[in-house]
Parts: C-alpha cells; structure tokens; sequence
C-alpha cells in the first residue's frame, strides 16, 4: 500500500487511518462499512478518528479485515507480528474446490464427449438440489456431483441447437446457481464472480424469465456479500423490471420468485440500515408467500411460507433490532424448514439475535445446535465462525467454546 505502510521511509499510520484508507480505496461508506459488520456509523467513524478508549477486540478486527477485503490482518493493524490469514476465520477450502474450478474453467471451446439428454441432466439436476437440501454436509455431497455435471451442463448447452439449447442454457444458469452455493463463504472470490456471471449470461441466452430470475438473485447476493449493496440493489431491480411483463401469467415458481427477489431487496436495505424500507420489502415478500401452497418450497432460494419469519429474524438482525431479532427469533426458532442446511443458517442468525442482547449462553447453545444440525453451513460460516471466536474469549463460555471452535476447524 502506497502510504499505509509501516516501513521507517514512511509514515506511521495508525489503525483508524488504515480502516480509512482501505475503506475510501474499495469506494466504500461508512454506513455499509458499519453495516457489514454491525456497528453504528459513528463507531466507525470514532474508530476511523482514533476517539475509541479501547482498540478493537480480535473479532471485531476480522470483521473489517473481511469487509475490507484484506487477506492478512497484518495489512489492517500495520503489525507483522500480527501475521494472519483472514481466511481462517471466513471458512476453509473444501476439499472438492479444486474439481469443482477446473470444471468450470474447462468450458468447452472445442466440445468433446458425449452430450446428455436434456432428460438426464434434468433428473441429475433435479437429484442434486434434493442431495444438497437433505444433507447436514452439502458441500461435500455437492462436491461429488458438481464437476460431471458442469461439464455435461456446459457441453449440452454448447452442442445443442434451436429450442433445445435454450433449454440446455436454462439449466446451465441453474447448474451455476448450484456452484455458486458450493463456492460461498470459500475462498474463491474469483470464481464465485465467474458463476454468477455466466449463470446471467446463460439465462438470458435462455430467454427463460424463471432462469433469468434465478441469475438476478444470484448475482444480486453477489454483490451484496461482496460489500456492494447499491450495485445489488440495482441489480435486482432491473431483474424484477425485467420479469414484470411475465407476471400476470406467471406459474407458482416465478411468483415465488418474485417473493425471492422483494425479500432480497429488504435484506439489502437492512444492510444499508433502511429500516423502513426493509420492513415494506419483507411485507411485500411476505404477501407474495401467503398466496403460495402451503406446502411449496423453492429448492434454489428457499423461499415459501415457512421461510418469512426466519426471514423476519434476518432483517431485524442486519438492522441491530437487539429487541425486535429477539422476538422474532422466539417466534421462529421451531421453523419447520425442510432443509438442512437452511435450517443450520437460520440457526446461525438466531445466534446473532441473542449476540445483539449480549446472551452468550444463547449464542453458544444455539450454535451448538447449527453444529448439530448442519456441520458444513456452520463450519464454512463467517459469522459463526467470528461468534465462536468471541465466545473463546470469555472466561465462563471458554472451554464450551473451544469445544465448538474444535469441530468446526476454527482451531486447526
């Protein structure tokens, strides 16, 4: 870094003026900067200034190491003695990364092999989701499955002409919304952007609005996850200005797509700390999913009845409503989510929830139970991994904690 060095040519500077410089150098506010990590602005600003009475604490420097998109925390604090992956503490490398990455850079300029029936890729596609939904580690089922079926995806789509390469395009978008879960919370920043953004390509080859809504909530989280919520926010309104003509006669799933994507514009707005606007975009998903079957559930985005009180506990969280996440995580703590790792990420928010109140014993025993539950959602979480890290810090929480950190790799 030009001037944000501590070489004895240049000037010292000190951790606020760090946090400064790399947030203006990513174009960054404070306000998403406060947001990404659940603080106020003027906490960042304090910080920023050097007004706090106490340096930030371990977990809150991998916060915003990891907002700011530093792969060392030495780079944020100026110290080597402070040497320190910030990947180790936003999830590791699963195993099957690397297949899964040379499949899709594999992408075939000179097709070979044998093309799929349409058929067969659907019913290979259609078994994944339900592998990924029903199984505690859904990364690791996923692994098996994703590289074969990339490469099958990607030459069908290529081979195939007239109606059904629209619809072989139709299921590589899906195909890469089904990478882009595997690659979250890895490190492969990289390749989850190359997904998301052939997944789009591929949906609008398909001149499918389901496919095309798909891809928009896809790469709107993108963007949101990457620190960029106005890019996310405007992403999906294109997408959901896009769909609009189909509407009127749209089936279930692209209504419940809809929902998806009002639902994908209150989390964005609570991360923005737009209360009112959340609350209107949830209400609105809300009304979308009230007028679903009761018993639907949309493999690529959960969305369904059951979905909106977690939901409801995500935006009070995102928005640091420390009594309203409570009471909205009561209510929804029994959810009867049908999938695994779904259920292991509401857990996790949950979490926040009683973080916001300062319950630790809360926070622990709900982790332990996403642990329980789905051991891949929290083991390649960031949130829960920082959770966890804090709990290690507290004396009365110390060795449940390092039990915790212990199985999901924190301590490896």
């Amino acid at each position: 870094m030009n001037d944000a060095t501590n070489e004895s040519s240049e000037p010292v500077l000190t951790l606020g003026q760090r946090i400064r410089y790399l947030r203006e150098r990513r174009g960054m506010t404070r306000e998403v900067l406060a947001g990404l990590i659940g603080k106020s602005v003027s906490w960042v600003k304090q910080v920023e200034h050097g007004k706090l009475q106490q340096q930030p604490r371990l977990p809150i420097l991998l916060q915003l190491a990891e907002a700011l998109r530093v792969g060392d925390l030495s780079e944020l604090t100026g110290r080597h003695d402070q040497s320190m992956p910030v990947r180790m503490f936003t999830g590791p490398g699963h195993p099957a990364l690397d297949a899964v990455r040379h499949a899709i850079n594999a992408s075939p300029l000179q097709p070979t092999g044998t093309v799929q029936p349409l058929g067969t890729l659907r019913t290979r596609l259609d078994a994944a989701w339900r592998a990924r939904h029903a199984s505690p580690d859904h990364r690791t089922v996923l692994g098996k499955v994703l590289p074969d079926l990339i490469r099958d995806a990607q030459l069908a789509a290529t081979m195939h002409q007239g109606e059904d390469r629209r619809r072989a395009q139709t299921m590589l978008a899906e195909v890469y919304g089904l990478a882009q879960m595997f690659l979250a919370y890895q490190p492969a920043q990289d390749l989850l952007w190359r997904v998301a953004d052939r997944a789009l390509l591929s949906a609008q080859a398909s001149e499918d609005p389901l496919a095309l809504s798909c891809a928009v909530w896809f790469l709107g989280q993108a963007h949101r996850d990457a620190g960029d919520p106005e890019a996310a926010q405007e992403v999906n309104e294109q997408g959901m200005a896009a769909l609009q003509p189909h509407m009127d006669s749209a089936g279930v799933d692209l209504r419940a797509m809809w929902g998806a994507l009002s639902f994908e514009l209150a989390f964005t707005a609570a991360r923005l700390g737009e209360a009112g606007e959340a609350w209107l975009h949830w209400e609105e998903a809300a009304h979308v999913a009230e007028r679903l079957p009761a018993d639907y559930y949309q493999p690529w985005t959960s969305f369904s009845q059951v979905i909106m009180r977690p939901h409801a506990v995500t935006i009070a969280v995102e928005l640091h409503q420390g009594g309203e996440s409570a009471r909205q995580a009561e209510g929804a703590m029994a959810a009867p989510i049908p999938s695994r790792p779904r259920r292991g990420r509401h857990l996790i928010e949950v979490a926040r929830a009683h973080h916001l109140q300062r319950d630790h014993a809360a926070v622990l025993g709900t982790l332990e139970l996403a642990q329980q539950t789905a051991p891949e959602t929290i083991k390649y979480n960031g949130y829960a991994r920082r959770l966890v890290l804090e709990m290690t810090e507290l004396p009365s929480m110390r060795r449940q904690a390092h039990a915790l950190a212990d199985k999901i790799g924190l301590l490896a």
